[in-house]
This record gives structure tokens, sequence and C-alpha cells, in this order.
């Protein structure tokens, strides 16, 4: 039925037309439900709607609010806003990077090269992908196989069909209590149940895994060692070590995300520890561009059927083109010198943001493409990310990233890739200072 989205409709016409502002609560499910005359169901969905359109953003515990995209007309603190500046998504794109992949993609143009790159390729890519794949992936003294490479459309299907073809529906997989958003998704559509799992410092806790096992069993544990998003947490090898044996002794695989990894490489992951129990997930996306990317799996052979049945049911597979142009940039270095380039403009964002954010609790490191901002009181991440956007800056809420009814912390993530270095000095500067004020203090309609 549509009934939901029409409901939708009117609260964003409300949302669009300045009824419902900034920071506003929408009233709890039930409630809304009484009034529009529908079902509580329908109402959920109402509000799912909404949060997918990006026009609300819910905290758990506190409920669902208003988030704007644009800015108001006359913004909270003196400095008015230009054009709106995304902090939420975090695409890196460095200059010179297009001129770079044009070279690489032509040989692709030729009519010959270019009919055999557009016919139907599967899971295993060719020989020469695989070849290229491995080499991409090593780090910290580890190589994959390349028999053991799996492609994917991208980042997020090859994560997809790893959780699809490790946990069945109803079954349980273990994530970080702050998590990728997607995995979230991904999992409510394959009908899996997220389970929340304790953090530290040093990453994920081995005994959380244990202890959430003993109560029910985990089928697998989706993780980030690297770079974690959103916390920018780097597991040492000590922690590592642990927890693979902990994964072994229970007999849980685990699915090792490392998009962000091409940041920090000095470390061997999860993979080289507990190779017969991890599946390895990474893309093109983060280092090249989102546009034209392609998804790795390292898989362990028991489980390389599984994973590739996964792909081609779910229409997960690379496509050929991508594929191509992939295992050129791979071949001929395109990829490495853009890898270079980032790693220096990752570094350079993270000392604007030292230089802005200094004396806030913030973690990120130097080789981070984002910041986790533990907002100081009496900031809550909804109020601070509405105010953010009367600013033209959005900013990401704890909320996004929180599984389970466990409560988001007072935190937001700051993506630092896509704007200009000039656009983002400027918006964590209006950021700082608004920290620095009070919510109340802030201009009001």
């Amino acid at each position: 039925m549509d009934d939901y989205r029409k409901v939708a409709d009117t609260v964003a016409a409300d949302i669009t037309a300045g009824r419902l502002k900034p920071g506003d609560r929408l009233p709890p499910q039930r409630e809304f439900a009484g009034r529009h005359g529908i079902a509580a169901s329908t109402a959920a969905r109402v509000y799912r709607e909404l949060g997918r359109r990006g026009l609300t953003v819910g905290e758990v515990g506190r409920g669902t609010f208003v988030r704007a995209s644009a800015p108001a007309p006359d913004p909270a603190l003196a400095e008015p806003a230009g054009r709106p500046v995304d902090l939420g998504l975090n695409h890196p794109v460095v200059p010179g990077q297009a001129a770079l992949l044009t070279a690489g993609l032509g040989p692709l143009l030729r009519p010959d090269v270019l009919e055999s790159a557009l016919r139907p390729v599967g899971a295993a890519g060719t020989a020469a992908a695989r070849e290229a794949a491995a080499a991409l992936l090593s780090r910290g003294g580890w190589r994959p196989d390349a028999d053991r490479v799996l492609f994917a459309g991208n980042g997020r299907q090859a994560i997809a069909a790893a959780i699809a073809a490790l946990v069945p529906a109803g079954g349980r997989l273990g994530v970080e209590e702050l998590t990728y958003p997607v995995v979230k998704a991904v999992a409510a559509r394959l009908g899996v149940t997220v389970v929340p799992l304790a953090v530290d410092e040093a990453g994920l806790v081995p005994e959380a895994v244990a202890a959430a096992h003993r109560t029910a069993p985990l089928r697998a544990v989706y993780l980030q060692p690297t770079l974690h998003n959103p916390l920018g947490l780097v597991m040492p090898e000590g922690r590592r070590a642990e927890l693979a044996d902990v994964l072994g002794a229970l007999g849980v695989p685990a699915i090792e995300d490392t998009v962000w990894a091409f940041l920090r490489e000095d470390l061997p992951p999860l993979a080289a520890l507990a190779p017969e129990r991890t599946v390895l997930v990474d893309s093109l996306s983060k280092r090249l561009a989102p546009g034209l990317t392609v998804g790795f799996a390292v898989v362990p052979r028991p489980l390389v059927p599984a994973v590739a049945a996964a792909l081609r049911s779910g229409g997960w597979g690379p496509a050929g083109f991508a594929l191509d142009a992939a295992a050129r940039w791979l071949a001929d270095g395109t990829v490495r010198a853009v890898v270079a380039a980032k790693r220096r403009d990752a570094a350079a964002r993270q000392e604007i943001a030292a230089r802005h954010l200094d004396g806030f609790a913030v973690r990120g490191g130097p080789h981070s493409y984002s910041c986790w901002w533990e907002l100081p009181r009496p900031w809550r991440a909804d109020t601070f990310t509405a105010a953010a956007a009367r600013h033209g800056i959005a900013v990401t809420p704890a909320a996004a990233f929180a599984v389970g009814d466990s409560r988001a912390p007072g935190a937001v993530r700051l993506g630092l890739a896509s704007p200009p270095p000039e656009v983002l000095d400027r918006a964590l500067r209006t950021l700082a200072a608004l920290a620095r004020s009070a919510p109340e203090d802030l201009v009001t309609e």
C-alpha cells in the first residue's frame, strides 16, 4: 500500500514549508497514528520513509526530530552560511585524480576491447583481475591467495553477500555497538538480527563476543579493525590476535570490512590471523571514486561457493567494464598514485580539524578522513545536528550508527573528505563556535 507515503508526503510538506522546523520533535508513533487515523504499523513505515528521505533523524530513547538540509535565512551565529557543506557523506577526491583515471580508461574505448569489457562477468572475475586485487589488498606482510578473491559491484554488495552466505534468516550477527549504518539496513532486508557488541579504546572487545555467543549463538561477527567508521579506531595487533583466538574457540566466522584501511596499511588484517574463518571485504569506492567501483571479497576456500552463490542470487556481481577498468588502474599504478595523494590529503584535513576542534573530545587520528566528536554538555546530538543544519552544514548524529536499543552517545561524526579544504576550514570554525555556545542561546523563531 502507498498510504504511508501519502502521509509521509504531508509531513514532508510541513517540513518544507517551515511549519515543522529543524530540531522539532515528532510525536511518538502511537500518538502520531491516532492523530492521522492510521495503524501503528503504518505510522512506523511513515517514520522510516521520512528518515529515508533525509528529513528526520531518530535518537534511541529520545524520539524522532526534524533534520534540516538547508540553512535558515537567519543563522544562529554571526557568520552567514554559503552553499550547504556536507560533512555527512565522505567521498574523498584529490586534484588530478580524474586525469589519472582518464588515462587508464583510454585503451578500453577501442571497439574490440570495449566489446570484450561489456560482456557479462561472474563473481570470480578474470585471472588478471584476481592477481591485481590480491596485490591491492596485501598489507602488513600478508597477501591473500588470488584464487580466494571474488568480486562484487561495490563494497556494500560484498558485505551483503558475505552476510547472506554466513547468516541465515533469523540468525544473529554480532556487530560493534556503533557500526556502519548500511550493515544495519542490509541485515534488516535479509531478516538477520544485529547484536551490539561492546567496544573500548582498542576496538571490539573479545569477551563481549563470547558473552553474546553464550546468550544465543552468533552466526558471524562484522567488524572494522582499521579506521573504524564512525569511531576512527585502529585495533592494535595484540587485540587482533586475542580476537582471532576467541573467534576460533567459538567457531564463529568474521566479516572484516577494510574499506578505509588503504589509509593505514602497516597492520596485517584479521584475515591474516584467522584466514580459515574470515571474509575480508573491500572496494575501490574510497580509494578512487564511488561512480565506477568494484567490491572485493577474500573468502576462505570452503566458503567460496556459498559467497559466490550469494553474489549471483543477489545480483551483486561486478560489471565487466568496471572490473576491466579496475584491473588496468591497479596494474598501471593509477590506484597507488591516487591512494598516496589521498593519504596526504587526509592528513592535511586532520590538521585543519585539530586546529579548530582543539580542546574538544575528538577522535580521528592522523590517517582518518573522519572525526568522532563527543559534544560538550548541554548539547545533544540531535539538537546540534539541527543547529548545524541552520548554518548549511550537515553532520551525522551518533544515532545513525547505534545498534539495537542501546542509547546513542551525545556525539556526531564529521566526514572531512567531501568539501574543498578552504570550505572545510570555514565549516569547522563555525561548528566549533556553535559548540562553545549554549543551545538556549540560539536564535529561534
